[in-house]
């Protein structure tokens, strides 16, 4: 085994790179090209606690995602960090050589660990920016400030981490204007209602009655329309103008029967918080209104449907800045418990360590 050099041109046949990527970051995606630049073949080992938030699969996708040349694999394991410990080390050497499709000839690390590692695979090590200079960013200083580091995570990683408020209410509630004015306060975007654009130009517009299928159609442009917008997010959390919730209300009021497919879909796509806004404000009839006639029912059906749900939800009325003074604070909140981390393994005292690996019978 050589000591740490520096990384080299491609001379090595199987390199491999191991961590939690609690999240992955740039540091990380250094780390895994200098590996790729080095190496015919890179191993990526995403090894994760099951006491830690951020499941493994999507983890995995991450790495996939931004490093599509590479081989992924993914274990979790709740074996006790400590790198004193012979046995420790015994037990997590087993478990990395375990995933290895082959033997490796070089270990790439960026912390000094790497170096009993590649000992005990029979490898070279190669360091990856000691002391993080051109990279200085960890898990652990994302996990304490999320916005803050918000810049050195990917799309895909911003894409899972980032925390939707949706703002939602029966027509004429000033929704969209709230929308907008939330995004600016929190620095963020917004993303509008896909449904009103296809009103405006479905074959027969307001005149024709609703399909069932089209409201399909709303959801999958919905979700589209915010799966673009978070990836372009500048911070962890992203307004939405309606969501696949309020769908489902809308394909009640349009077909006339409730869609178990639809409200099935919204259960697995649920925000970090519902805004409700209030139907005390006076009735403008744009052009695309059903009627103020309507109002009052479909105001009081969003009520029951949010108070049926697990999502935190608040009712917001007044002026615009009163409902932005209202709204601020149960957003603020909810995105904090969103965009919160459990600490890793290693962040832990043995004992603890020991007793949460008890419990998973592990």
């Amino acid at each position: 085994m050589t000591s740490a050099p520096r990384v080299p041109e491609r001379r090595y046949r199987h390199g491999v790179v191991v961590g939690k990527f609690y999240p992955l970051h740039v540091g990380h995606a250094h780390l895994i090209r200098s590996a790729a630049r080095a190496c015919e073949r890179v191993t990526v080992e995403v090894i994760a606690a099951s006491v830690e938030s951020i499941p493994l699969e999507r983890r995995a996708a991450w790495v996939r995602e931004d490093h599509p040349t590479v081989r992924v694999v993914d274990l979790l394991d709740d074996t006790p960090v400590d790198f004193a410990s012979e046995t420790a080390w015994d037990a997590h050497t087993a478990t990395i050589a375990g995933l290895l499709d082959e033997p490796v000839d070089v270990v790439f690390t960026s912390d000094e660990y790497g170096a009993e590692l590649a000992r005990r695979l029979g490898a070279d090590w190669v360091q990856v920016d000691p002391g993080r200079r051109l990279n200085p960013v960890s898990g652990t200083a994302i996990r304490a400030d999320l916005d803050g580091h918000w810049h050195e995570l990917s799309p895909a990683v911003r894409a899972d981490l980032a925390a939707r408020v949706v703002v939602l209410g029966a027509e004429s509630t000033g929704s969209t204007t709230l929308a907008e004015a939330l995004a600016a306060e929190l620095g963020t975007i917004w993303v509008p209602e896909y449904g009103r654009e296809l009103s405006e130009t479905r074959e027969g517009g307001l005149d024709a009655p609703w399909r069932s299928d089209e409201f399909d159609l709303v959801v999958d442009r919905q979700i589209g329309w915010e799966q673009d917008a978070v990836r372009r997010a500048p911070r962890s959390v992203l307004v939405c103008d309606t969501d696949v919730l309020a769908t489902a209300l809308w394909h009640e009021r349009y077909v006339g029967t409730p869609a178990p497919r639809i409200l099935a879909r919204a259960a697995e796509h649920r925000p970090a918080l519902y805004i409700l806004t209030g139907d005390e404000i006076p009735f403008v009839q744009d052009g695309m209104r059903d009627g103020e006639h309507i109002r009052t029912d479909m105001q009081e059906r969003f009520r029951e449907v949010l108070a049926a749900q697990p999502v935190p939800w608040l009712e917001v009325r007044g002026s615009v800045a009163a409902r932005l003074a209202q709204a601020l604070p149960a957003v603020r909140d909810a995105v904090a418990r969103a965009t919160s981390f459990t600490p890793p393994m290693e962040g832990r005292s043995l004992a603890e360590q020991e007793e949460l690996r008890r419990r998973a019978g592990r």
